[in-house]
């Protein structure tokens, strides 16, 4: 589709944000000559039930299309895990990982993961790292690190506040970022046996967050090293963030206990990889996206919930990450194929 053919080899393989809208494009151009059709700017709104039976789905002008549906709407579509509950799709609360993002400068962490004081030199990539803690019998840990990358803005309604990474294809930006994250498992939220506690909780968090800024996409940040000490930054480094960044102590946006595991699992990187906790690096608020709230119930040999419905990648609770997805997709598909059949 358009990818380097690096991607085969790679330990790590990597697009770049810069390079996924030819990507994109070549996948819509492949559907569309193998005989699919892509609607845009058109929702779903219901899914057609007959008995048990999923048979098609309502669109927000009020059209119906008919036949089995692959459900992959991706992890953050909340609007589809509402409508699953009340149309008695079966679906359970399951657990994730929030946290916060954060950003070094890309030569601290190449200096420190080379061991040269020269950095990586002419010849080799922007360094990366992943780590892991136990604090508190919580795993702690690093996830979608970004070599030379940004941390942007990823809400998408008002009145939440949420960030990502993303790298371009050269990795060459100045700073390097990073999810810390500590998981939140069901048995902390779960309440009358709500199979969406797990999505209130994070959209509580999102909301906390949001409750810290004055506007629009502004994100609340605040030097590592005073959010170790619970102290509000008097100022802020610069940073590759694409918004403004306003001062506050990320610790309220958190349960008492997940900041303390944050807290903790910085302490723990710390002694990996020396000046992890500075006053030159920053997190930024929140990082609560990294995988489905929701599991959608499905039967391991057809990948069916009901009949006639396949949920399928991140969005279905059962994978986490692009291979996996891609993974899940094909046997979606086949499994689809098999039921036509």
């Amino acid at each position: 589709m358009g990818a380097p053919s690096s991607i085969l080899r790679e330990a790590h393989p990597h697009l770049g944000t810069d390079k996924l809208p030819s990507i994109i494009k070549n996948m819509r151009n492949t559907i569309l000559d193998n005989g699919g059709q892509i609607i845009y700017k058109t929702k779903v709104v219901d899914i057609i039930k007959q008995d048990e039976e999923v048979i098609g789905v309502v669109s927000d002008k009020g059209d119906k299309y008919y036949g089995p549906v692959i459900l992959a709407t991706g992890h953050s579509a909340k609007d589809i895990y509402k409508l699953l509950d009340k149309k008695d799709i079966e679906i359970e609360a399951k657990s994730i990982a929030i946290g916060l993002r954060v950003e070094h400068s890309q030569s601290f962490i190449d200096q420190v993961q080379y061991k040269s004081k020269k950095g990586r030199g002419k010849y080799l990539p922007p360094a990366e790292y992943r780590l892991v803690s136990n604090v508190n019998d919580r795993g702690v840990f690093s996830f979608c690190m970004c070599p030379g990358g940004s941390v942007v803005p990823s809400h998408t309604e008002n009145g939440y506040t949420l960030v990502n990474g993303m790298s371009s294809s050269s990795r060459g930006g100045k700073w390097a970022n990073s999810a810390i994250v500590t998981e939140i498992r069901v048995e902390d939220v779960l309440e009358n046996n709500d199979s969406l506690s797990m999505l209130k909780f994070q959209e509580q968090i999102e909301k906390n967050t949001f409750s810290l800024i004055s506007s629009g996409v502004n994100a609340p940040a605040q030097r590592v090293s005073d959010f170790v000490k619970q102290v509000e930054s008097k100022d802020l480094p610069q940073s590759s963030y694409l918004g403004t960044l306003e001062t506050k102590d990320l610790n309220q946006i958190f349960p008492k206990e997940v900041a303390k595991c944050l807290r903790g699992g910085f302490i723990s990187f710390n002694k990996k990889i020396p000046g992890f906790i500075s006053e030159n690096a920053i997190v930024i608020a929140s990082e609560t996206r990294t995988s489905s709230p929701v599991r959608i119930l499905r039967d391991k040999e057809s990948f069916m919930s009901n009949e006639g419905l396949f949920p399928c990648g991140e969005g279905a609770g059962y994978a986490g990450g692009i291979v996996s997805s891609a993974l899940d997709g094909i046997n979606c598909a086949l499994a689809a194929i098999r039921y036509l059949s």
